[in-house]
């Protein structure tokens, strides 16, 4: 009897310390990307049934990305004084707030729940690299992998799926982007047993290091500026992409599995990644693996536009999912503690996203302005050349102290 005791508290802490935040990584995961990538298939619509311009329209992209920017940094700060699991639950709340207001049908509304959802997915960002290295410090690598993987499988279903999800419901694009409270819901039941049991005060080691300027490390901002220049890449992409396949020809519900296809090209590589580049003493050659392939594949489009698409957004989910997953890998292998990393995701997502968020809107106006998509593309194209050479500076192997 007193064996059979002792297993199930074991079970139980099993259960709890190790199987409950796996799961509530990897459904957090699941909505920091889909409400976002959700939109780009349906933009025309909501773009006509709004009366938005081609730039305002951009802004619901935008929007999410300025608030990483503006806020990720105070998350960063805020974390060292707030339970991490309970800054999670807060996110999630608010990220169904956000949800909601996004789909009540008015211009206004459109709005502020674009920029409420972005001040949760924010949240879920910085602290979720972070969290990782507190609960699985040894195994880092793999849990981030499986994060990216849930992150990009959902993200890729939310754009194939959008327009099905909008049609089957009857309710357009206020059900293709109303769909994804429900899994938020999902989420808010995963997290609040994590959130609302005693903290043990884990990890007190490093405490020391926490009031470290990490905006004075050259280190910092190179993986800043990487990280905002993949985002940037990949939420041009996702937001204008079923657009420019439309206007080269392309049916409208055909665009939409296309983005499907290239995220689903994201999912062995977010997984694999994160495992490779922690095996590697430095992690250039995956940097220089992502720029080749991100530069061929806008080239593709830029020259044969619809002929080889499939193999250029394959090419490009790929390289974008190395890309993601060496961003997630830096907090970890070049910081020494989770308040490092921390810190230095809620840095890197900051300045990051700022970059980011210019990326859709320029995108958008440089296709107004010369009336074609090779304006555009080119622009992307220049930002891959930057994107490889702060890659490279932020892949050699040291810390940051």
């Amino acid at each position: 009897m007193y064996k059979i005791k002792i297993k199930s508290k074991k079970n139980a802490g099993f259960s709890f310390g190790i199987l409950l935040p796996f799961l509530g990584i990897l459904v957090l995961g699941s909505t920091l990307r889909a409400p976002i990538t959700a939109l780009g298939p349906v933009m025309t619509e909501i773009s006509k049934s709004l009366d938005l311009s081609n730039s305002e329209a951009g802004l619901l992209t935008t929007i999410p990305l300025m608030a990483f920017a503006l806020l990720s940094i105070f998350v960063g700060q805020l974390s060292r004084k707030l339970n991490i699991e309970k800054f999670i639950l807060f996110s999630i709340i608010l990220l169904l707030v956000g949800l909601y207001v996004r789909v009540v049908g008015t211009v206004t509304t459109l709005f502020l729940g674009s920029a409420i959802l972005g001040t949760a997915i924010c949240i879920g960002n910085v602290l979720a690299p972070g969290y990782i290295k507190k609960i699985f410090p040894d195994r880092a690598g793999m849990i981030i992998g499986f994060y990216s993987v849930f992150m990009s499988l959902t993200a890729a279903l939310a754009s194939g799926l959008s327009i099905t999800i909008g049609r089957e419901t009857g309710l357009g694009w206020k059900g293709s982007l109303g769909i994804w409270i429900w899994v938020s819901l999902l989420c808010l039941l995963l997290w609040l047993p994590l959130a609302l049991k005693r903290s043990k005060g884990v990890e007190k080691k490093g405490i020391a290091k926490r009031d470290k300027n990490i905006f004075k490390s050259s280190l910092a901002w190179q993986i800043s500026i990487f990280m905002g220049l993949q985002s940037l890449l990949y939420y041009c992409i996702v937001t204008w992409l079923p657009m420019l396949l439309q206007d080269f020809g392309m049916a409208k519900e055909e665009s939409g599995w296309v983005l499907f296809y290239m995220q689903m090209a994201m999912l062995p590589i977010t997984f694999l990644g994160p495992i490779i580049a922690s095996k590697l003493s430095n992690q250039k050659m995956l940097v220089l693996i992502v720029g080749a392939g991100m530069f061929s594949s806008i080239l593709l489009i830029l020259l044969f536009q619809l002929q080889y698409i499939y193999s250029a957004v394959i090419l490009f989910g790929i390289a974008s999912g190395l890309a993601f997953s060496l961003s997630m890998m830096f907090f970890v292998l070049r910081t020494r503690d989770s308040h490092t990393a921390t810190s230095l995701s809620g840095m890197a997502q900051s300045i990051g996203y700022l970059l980011a968020a210019f990326g859709p809107p320029v995108f958008g106006s440089l296709y107004e302005f010369g009336k074609t998509w090779d304006f555009s593309l080119w622009f992307l194209l220049v930002v891959i050349v930057l994107l490889i050479f702060t890659g490279l500076k932020a892949a050699a192997n040291r810390f940051i102290d």
